[in-house]
């Protein structure tokens, strides 16, 4: 999954063995490089976690000047300095509140805070983002080149609502759920009514089940490989460790349920699919967060697993959802916008929606040419959605321009022996002929009026079934070419394995022991949890990461 905050950032470079030290290093590499355009959304999170990160340094030793009964003025003080347009802030607190009546001689030989307790209050919005520059450039080494916000926001295309959702999660703060108005030059945005908690935040390392996760991942491989026997022994003894280690809820069960549901949705088991993608929504609500990036990955394949199960107001209301969080988080200029405006299009366009249809796709189409580039294939299969919406509408030109685009990108990469050539071909050989036929019923009309005789034109609404099969397409999702008979064999692998899961739970548990010895060590093993060999599925080269 790409990047789409400072934590997922954070995560990657981390994963790639680089400190979050070097992160002004990383921006102004990307600066520079001549592929600054796709990198661009790499290019505006770094951005965030530079400010917001300065930021947190000088929020840790603002609070230490400040007495426990203002600690909410001046929380909301900070954020007011930091994100509000207001230019002239003011700490509200009563004077007997704002100092400390009790002189604590400890605190004189501290050098923060000792001399006078309001010496927060004093803090302007420009003193603020003064430090904030100094600290970027003394921790991080990269010079910011703005004095406010509104210089912030307008020079690197930030929002200010992400802003707040990033430093609240670095600092531990909880602020009141309302609208804010950030841009208000007469009022300040936050008052103290609107702070509520802190809480503290520890860094820390996640343990990790090292064997379970490399079982995990050589049976993701060896499914992608073709293996599924050896994929699902893999995958069944990778999710019992998981289980042992880390318990019911983790995001690497999480993961596993993604990949259950996956394999029911391959298999056409659409509402065992729809079943387990729920479970592996709630626990990535519990787990990670209902705005973290994963959650809004789980979110678009719930979507897809509710269309295919023909509850099509709930896959468009969950596709919206994750839009709306997708905003939160970044913004709309992201490369996952695009496959999330695709799969909202293709929803549109199976309601026969389609003037909305095509803002999202057209949107889609946008975004795709900037950061994959004008001749790149995802480029291409936009174009072909877009034409498939403008023939429902029998916008005939239009439609034949857009295909034209996609088969002139097809026939450049990829031959013009290529099946998806081919197919371009003869979409638009029949786009032509439906033009072809228009138009002369309108030129009958117009010799003729009201005695012309009209052939009747052929207006096809889209199936549901070509629907799913583009949505398939767009979400990476590769179907395995079994034969009837191996596929249900397949199917009656899991079966029973998920029968004997439900026997052993409802065994007592003395008598799983006594019986434990008499059962052979191959038999012993994977019935503990039976459901992981349902978890194998190909990897999708679009989809979130596994």
């Amino acid at each position: 999954m790409l990047p789409m905050d400072g934590a997922t950032l954070a995560e990657a470079m981390h994963q790639r063995g680089i400190n979050m030290r070097y992160l002004g290093k990383v921006v102004e590499f990307i600066s520079k490089t001549p592929t600054r355009q796709q990198l661009d959304h790499i290019y505006k999170i770094g951005i965030m976690e530079l400010i917001t990160r300065s930021a947190k340094h000088i929020f840790k030793i603002y609070l230490q000047g400040v007495e426990l009964s203002g600690l909410s003025a001046a929380i909301s003080h900070f954020l007011n300095c930091f994100l509000s347009s207001f230019p002239n802030p003011v700490a509200h607190l009563p004077a007997d509140e704002l100092v400390s009546k009790k002189k604590n001689k400890r605190r004189k030989n501290r050098n923060l805070g000792a001399a006078d307790n309001t010496a927060w209050a004093t803090m302007s919005p420009h003193e603020l983002w003064k430090n904030i520059c100094s600290e970027a450039k003394s921790y991080f080494d990269f010079s910011l080149e703005c004095e406010s916000v509104d210089q912030a926001v307008e020079m690197y295309n930030l929002q200010k609502i992400t802003l707040l959702r990033e430093i609240s999660l670095k600092t531990g703060i909880q602020i009141l759920l309302k609208e804010y108005n950030f841009d208000n030059r007469h009022k300040p945005s936050f008052t103290e009514e609107d702070i509520l908690n802190i809480f503290p935040v520890v860094k820390h390392v996640n343990p990790k089940a090292s064997d379970a996760f490399n079982f995990f991942q050589s049976g993701q491989a060896k499914v992608q490989q073709g293996f599924l026997k050896e994929g699902c022994e893999l995958i069944s003894e990778a999710l019992n460790l998981f289980n042992n280690v880390y318990g019911a809820m983790h995001v690497e069960i999480c993961a596993g349920l993604r990949l259950l549901a996956r394999l029911n949705y391959i298999m056409g088991d659409y509402s065992e699919a729809l079943s387990n993608q729920q479970k592996a929504v709630l626990m990535s609500e519990r787990v990670l967060g209902i705005e973290h990036p994963n959650t809004i990955q789980e979110y678009m394949h719930l979507a897809l697993y509710c269309f295919a199960n023909s509850q099509l107001s709930t896959a468009l209301n969950l596709l919206y959802r994750a839009r709306y969080l997708m905003l939160l988080v970044f913004g709309e200029d992201h490369p996952e916008m695009a496959l999330l405006d695709n799969n909202i299009g293709l929803v549109l366009h199976g309601v026969m929606e389609y003037d909305l249809s095509l803002r999202f796709l057209e949107n889609a189409l946008v975004i795709t040419s900037k950061y994959h580039g004008a001749k790149s294939l995802k480029v291409a299969l936009s174009h072909h959605l877009v034409a498939r919406v403008y023939e429902s509408k029998a916008e005939f030109r239009s439609a034949l321009q857009h295909e034209k685009e996609g088969y002139t990108i097809y026939k450049n990469q990829l031959g013009e022996h290529h099946e998806k050539t081919k197919e371009s071909s003869e979409y638009l050989k029949y786009l032509t002929q439906q033009a072809v036929a228009l138009q002369r019923t309108m030129n009958e009309i117009y010799k003729n009026g009201s005695n012309a005789n009209i052939m009747p034109l052929k207006f096809t609404a889209p199936s549901m079934a070509s629907v799913l099969e583009q949505l398939n397409i767009i979400n990476g999702i590769l179907f395995i070419p079994l034969s009837q008979k191996d596929l249900e064999n397949l199917k009656a692998e899991v079966q029973r394995r998920h029968q004997l899961q439900q026997a052993l739970k409802s065994s007592d548990q003395p008598e799983a022991e006594e019986r434990a010895p008499e059962e052979s060590e191959p038999e012993a093993s994977p019935p503990v949890l039976a459901a992981p060999e349902q978890r194998i599925t190909l990897s999708s080269p679009n989809g979130p990461r596994d």
